[in-house]
């Protein structure tokens, strides 16, 4: 089965952001829309799950700053409150909640944002491997490598950023004390060595620092109506999203829902990175019509 998609724009205080819908809406098989987010991935990184979920009306979207959604607030930093009330506003451009939500890394932690602010908004939400850094019992030393990253980033460009990032998300277990402070070399990853001079890269450059850096409010989140599915994937075991979503569940009072693969295990060819989309899909399906 295959499915049309409109792209549309909306205006939200300080921008306009960009969305697809793919299938009908309203919707005609009796399910609220399914809205995949992520953060810093734009909606493009949901390309093949959203054309293996058909049977539903799917909606993605570009996060402010991103893709092409277009910032007016003078501002590049991520606020998860900020991304939280994009997404409320774009549920009621879809005719108002609830709706079911499929939040990924950064999209997970704007996904617990929404349902604390906005608890009539989202049915079922899924929140796969928010990078909760400060729910780690080895926080401190998680937060300074996300800043050494940075650092790395500032002085060296893109590659040698990249490379450091990726040391540090492979990482298995607690950070040590001053962790990832030798020199890391892009090539090892098949990363370019050259600087090509550029310091935007939303997940380098520290304007995400808000999103890792957030605390939910578990009482809010525990007292919505929304039923709330903790997940991370299977590959992913003792690195920092996997730690951190784990702490979350136990927060929650709840157990930890595996998905197949790893953080990004709904990916096809998208950005290089591909995971096993067709079991992630048959999993999320699984979830959402779970009782």
């Amino acid at each position: 089965m295959t499915t049309t998609t409109d792209t549309r724009t909306l205006d939200v205080p300080g921008a306009t952001l960009t969305y697809d819908v793919h299938g009908p809406l309203p919707t005609t098989d009796g399910e609220p829309p399914l809205v995949l987010i992520g953060q810093p991935m734009d909606a493009s990184g949901f390309t093949t799950l959203a054309g293996l979920l058909t049977e539903r009306t799917v909606v993605t979207y570009d996060p402010r700053g991103l893709g092409r959604s277009v910032r007016h607030d003078g501002s590049a930093v991520n606020d998860p409150a900020v991304q939280a009330e994009d997404v409320h506003a774009l549920v009621e451009a879809l005719g108002g909640g609830p709706v079911d939500l499929f939040g990924s890394s950064g999209g997970a932690i704007t996904g617990l944002a929404l349902v604390a602010a906005h608890p009539h908004d989202v049915r079922t939400f899924v929140a796969h491997e928010p990078p909760l850094v400060e729910l780690l019992p080895d926080a401190e030393n998680a937060r300074a490598a996300g800043r050494r990253v940075a650092e790395v980033y500032a002085e060296r460009g893109w590659g040698a950023g990249m490379a450091t990032f990726m040391l540090v998300s492979s990482w298995q277990g607690p950070f040590p004390d001053r962790f990832a402070q030798e020199p890391v070399d892009p090539a090892q990853f098949g990363l370019p060595t050259e600087d090509d001079g550029t310091r935007g890269d939303p997940l380098l450059s520290g304007v995400s620092d808000p999103v890792t850096a957030f605390r939910p409010d578990v009482d809010a989140v525990v007292a919505s109506p929304t039923r709330v599915v903790v997940a991370a994937g299977e590959e992913s075991r003792d690195l920092l999203t996997f730690r951190a979503t784990e702490a979350l569940a136990a927060l929650l009072g709840q157990d930890l829902t595996l998905f197949p693969s790893h953080h990004g295990g709904f990916l096809g060819g998208e950005h290089g990175y591909a995971g096993q989309p067709e079991a992630f899909a048959a999993r999320l399906r699984e979830v959402l019509t779970r009782a």
